[in-house]
């Protein structure tokens, strides 16, 4: 199941959060290394081989991310909005100098503001000014039957709303990024998405209309609802905001570790805190939430998602290979496919690309962008996953652009056809690709703990501090905003 489409019908960092709950700190022997803020070499260097990614593949002519590579594939828009952010952490840390950076912006930019959208199947890139989630490489149209996606529309402009707060100079260009990302925003008719009350629909298809589910589980969808509720042109009613707390008690548990808002797949703690700083800003729920508890955020709830996951890696409730304190990291991912295989006596299960999460199909399979993007919420803990996969599973896992999506060390022989990937003597299944939406929540999320460059910018958006304050958040940098 994609994650841009998944839906739960209910439902230092680590050792700090664990205490809150009442449980024994998971220890590990990496953990306990002090990370600088500047970042442990090999997360620096982690950091510079998953940008060079993104250079490597998006096209220079239109500025189109692929889904994946280097397996032939369409445009993720979400992964657009994700390379933007890139760029300009690639000129703070010398690896692209602002002239590329601008130039590739703009015409990004500059091609989604004027690909032609309508209402047709076919030969538009979208429509209300949401963009359809897949979008042919060459041409910017729709691919195939994709939906329209307002999470993926929302990620896409995050990104350029952070690229115009970024290219602040006099250059003409730059005053241009600045223009047309605005634009591209203000046309996005967020409450022709409202089609049930105070709930925003996850996409429409033009064949049969809207999609009759909406953002309405504690997820990445934050991000969708909050610059929905901060338009300047076509807002949605703060009560939509409302709506989204009032199924907060569902997903509350401390099941699988300390008590937080529980969502399976981590990219669901991560998606909005790219481009969003929570650090200390509260809605009406969380500081109710806050007096009962103590310090508690948005952010702290990742934090302690974080130390959830590590814990149920620790306990290993299902018996797979290789999970342990310095090797975690579930969420939506690729996968060696969908079939089921006897191993040590035991039938598995295993997906293909799917959404994971403890209790939640997990088969084994591990993302290191699961725990590598999850470097603000623990950074030792982060750093010592990292160390431990390259220790152990080396250049079958780690290559010169980074990690490979994903890897299954339980599955280490197959007569079943595989999806995606190949058997690695030695370690296990190996995935053969790189997925945007999961290489740039590595860049991204450790610049914003290494120096803060995206939420720093983001912090004084005017569009999302509106819709944060609309949405009843204050406290903190949002007061002095």
């Amino acid at each position: 199941m994609d994650r841009r489409r998944f839906l739960m019908g209910s439902t230092v960092a680590g050792g700090t959060a664990l205490a809150l709950a009442g449980c024994t700190p998971v220890q590990t022997s990496w953990a306990s290394i002090l990370i600088p803020r500047e970042g442990d070499p090999e997360i620096n260097e982690l950091q510079e081989r998953t940008f060079r990614w993104f250079t490597h593949v998006t096209s220079r002519a239109n500025g189109l991310t692929p889904d994946r590579w280097p397996t032939e594939s369409f445009s993720s828009v979400a992964a657009v909005g994700f390379a933007l952010t890139c760029w300009p952490i690639g000129v703070e840390r010398g690896w692209m100098t602002r002239d590329e950076a601008r130039e590739r912006t703009l015409t990004t930019i500059r091609f989604f503001h004027d690909l032609p959208q309508g209402p047709e199947a076919t030969g538009v890139g979208g429509y209300k000014g949401f963009f359809y989630h897949f979008l042919d490489m060459r041409t910017g149209h729709r691919f195939g039957q994709t939906e329209l996606s307002t999470v993926d529309t929302a990620l896409l402009v995050a990104g350029m709303l952070f690229s115009a707060r970024w290219f602040d100079g006099d250059h003409a260009e730059e005053a241009e990024i600045r223009r047309l990302a605005q634009a591209v925003y203000d046309r996005i008719e967020w409450d022709w998405a409202m089609v049930r009350p105070n709930r925003i629909s996850m996409g429409w298809h033009p064949e049969t209309g809207h999609i009759p589910h909406d953002w309405h589980v504690y997820n990445e969808g934050m991000v969708v609802l909050l610059l929905a509720i901060g338009s300047a042109t076509h807002p949605v009613p703060a009560t939509v905001w409302d709506e989204w707390c009032s199924v907060y008690d569902r997903s509350w548990t401390d099941r699988w570790g300390p008590a937080h808002l529980h969502f399976p797949p981590l990219f669901g703690h991560q998606y909005s805190h790219m481009f969003i700083d929570y650090r200390g800003i509260r809605d009406a729920w969380m500081r109710t939430k806050a007096a009962e508890i103590g310090d508690f955020d948005y952010f702290e709830n990742s934090v302690r998602a974080v130390a959830a996951q590590r814990k149920y890696a620790v306990d290993n409730p299902m018996g797979w290979t290789g999970y342990s304190a310095d090797v975690w990291g579930l969420t939506a991912c690729d996968g060696p496919g969908d079939f089921k295989q006897v191993i040590g006596g035991r039938e598995r299960e295993f997906f293909s690309y799917s959404a994971r999460g403890p209790g939640d199909r997990d088969d084994g399979t591990l993302a290191p962008t699961a725990a590598m993007a999850c470097y603000p919420f623990a950074p030792a803990e982060v750093t010592a996953c990292l160390k431990a996969m390259k220790v152990r599973y080396g250049a079958a896992i780690y290559t010169g652009f980074g990690f490979l999506d994903s890897f299954n060390p339980t599955l280490t022989q197959t007569d079943q056809t595989l999806l995606h990937g190949r058997i690695v003597p030695g370690v296990g299944w190996v995935d053969g690709d790189y997925l945007g939406i999961d290489q740039g929540p590595i860049v991204i999320q450790i610049e914003n703990h290494r120096s803060d460059i995206v939420w720093r910018r983001m912090r004084g958006e005017p569009n999302v501090t509106r819709g944060l304050k609309r949405a009843g958040f204050t406290g903190g940098w949002l007061d002095e905003a």
